[in-house]
């Protein structure tokens, strides 16, 4: 019986936190200015990711930091930290035009000043080595607000699934 009652309170005690915490969950309220930033975030990484769809440069180039603060990362090479290196990188790749890239943005996470995106991005190419040949990946992105203007700062991908992965 004593190891019963023990066992009672035991759960008891160990349970009720929980379950108060559980009803005391405070429940987000946005402001007006706070709902406008949240938006100019996401006019912004969507504008990037249409510049990359695009091949647009100065598109993309307008939502990169004028600090010059960024990070590349991708599957198999080494960090590329700077606007002016990330954009070297997308002018070579934005030479070739024969591949196609589709992005969906998964979710954010914006704050005062620092944000993040996920997106999904699927990268097509309609030939490699003779096959048709895709990449899906994830793709992070952060973003600073600079004087009351959100701007990317980090890139960092993350194959899912490529065609090759099959072979």
């Amino acid at each position: 019986m004593k190891q019963f009652c023990f066992l009672s309170l035991l759960i008891i005690f160990t349970t009720t936190p929980v379950l108060i915490s559980c009803n005391n969950v405070e429940k987000k309220e946005t402001t007006p200015g706070q709902a406008k930033s949240e938006q100019e975030f996401v006019n912004i990484m969507q504008r990037h990711l249409n510049a990359v769809t695009n091949r647009d440069i100065e598109a993309l180039k307008s939502t990169m930091s004028p600090e010059g603060k960024m990070q590349l990362i991708l599957p198999g090479s080494e960090i590329i930290y700077s606007v002016d290196g990330f954009m070297d990188y997308h002018k070579k790749w934005f030479s070739d035009s024969a591949w196609t890239f589709e992005a969906k943005i998964l979710n954010t996470r914006i704050g005062n000043k620092i944000g993040m995106a996920v997106a999904e991005i699927m990268y097509k190419e309609p030939e490699r080595e003779g096959k048709p040949y895709y990449n899906r990946m994830i793709v992070s992105y952060d973003l600073e607000k600079i004087d009351g203007t959100w701007y990317v700062i980090k890139d960092h991908a993350s194959s899912v699934e490529k065609s090759t992965d099959k072979e």
